[in-house]
């Protein structure tokens, strides 16, 4: 009878089931010295290589003369195979608690770490406290990116202010090569304001439906950064009990302009609606009646941050 391949030290027991080829038409008789039992798939055990029937297959059942053989050799391969897991780093100022002389090491499963909501920074149990790691004297992270943003965010609208205000103390003049200025300039005597009132009423679009004494006339404008439109400057009538943000949805809508503030959480791609004569951005729960006149003029503007209490953006 031809013997089998190599066995695999890896196997989960101490036996295997011939193949098969590897034996005889006629099977192999039992090794086991009382036994000799004809069986057509016999076992071989890994340890003695003897074949058994499967009464005697197990080392304890034929009484192994080199019990426990195969258990070393798979043993040994595991050993051989075996890839030592990395050390654990050395502590960094991550892994430990935020105040400079404690080396505790936190946010493990016997010392949790606690965030301070006053300067985002995690600390140990024994000073998760702020006067205990002197929270009053640290800049909490990440506090410069957002006086950064906050400077940005004025800077632009900086720029908004004094553009609108140049452009409203200059004359309205119209040449034969090129189209009047949508936008109107700021009407210099009581008579010249009643009619540019006038004609804003007239060219106005709004929702029929408003009753008239609740109507505010106003212009509206949005950046050349945030609409597709060819003109991005329109005349329309609101309520004056919807809000700020309803009025910058219908606005967003009537000039082109691309409203993501229900899509996203940052104020890189909001919308916001600054208010040129007040100088400030409007709120989105303010009412349009209780901030904005008719015939004043709002702008959408696009990453400017939420509003800034009492910021004054023109010049006096």
């Amino acid at each position: 009878m031809s013997s089998s391949s190599t066995p695999d030290p890896s196997t989960e027991q101490s036996y295997s089931t011939m193949a098969t080829a590897d034996v005889e038409a006629i099977g192999a008789h039992c090794q086991m010295s009382f036994c000799h039992q004809l069986d057509f798939l016999p076992f071989r055990c890994e340890s003695c290589k003897g074949k058994y029937c499967l009464d005697h297959r197990s080392e304890t059942a034929h009484s192994c003369p080199n019990a426990g053989a195969w258990a070393r050799a798979r043993a040994a391969q595991e050993r051989a195979n075996y890839t030592p897991s990395p050390k654990p780093s050395v502590l960094t100022h991550e892994s430990q608690c935020s105040e400079p002389s404690c080396k505790t090491l936190i946010n493990t499963a016997l010392v949790p770490g606690v965030e301070c909501n006053a300067c985002n920074r995690s600390y140990c149990l024994k000073h998760r406290l702020r006067e205990t790691h002197d929270c009053a004297k640290l800049t909490p992270i990440g506090a410069r990116a957002n006086k950064e943003k906050g400077l940005n965010a004025l800077a632009k609208l900086r720029a908004w202010g004094q553009a609108k205000q140049k452009s409203m103390a200059a004359p309205t003049t119209t040449t034969t090569s090129a189209k009047p200025s949508t936008s109107s300039a700021k009407p210099q005597t009581p008579a010249q304001r009643l009619r540019a009132t006038a004609e804003l009423k007239k060219n106005a679009k709004g929702d029929a439906k408003v009753a008239m004494e609740k109507r505010i006339y106003i212009n509206v404008e949005a950046s050349a950064d945030t609409t597709k439109a060819k003109h991005p400057t329109g005349q329309f009538f609101y309520s004056s009990e919807w809000s700020i943000g309803r009025i910058l949805d219908l606005a967003a809508k009537s000039l082109q302009v691309e409203n993501l503030n229900n899509r996203v959480e940052g104020e890189e791609d909001k919308l916001r609606v600054f208010h040129v004569e007040g100088g400030r951005l409007l709120d989105f729960g303010e009412k349009l009646g209780a901030a904005v006149k008719t015939g004043n003029t709002i702008v959408l503007l696009r990453g400017v941050g939420p509003p800034v209490p009492d910021l004054i953006v023109l010049d006096p």
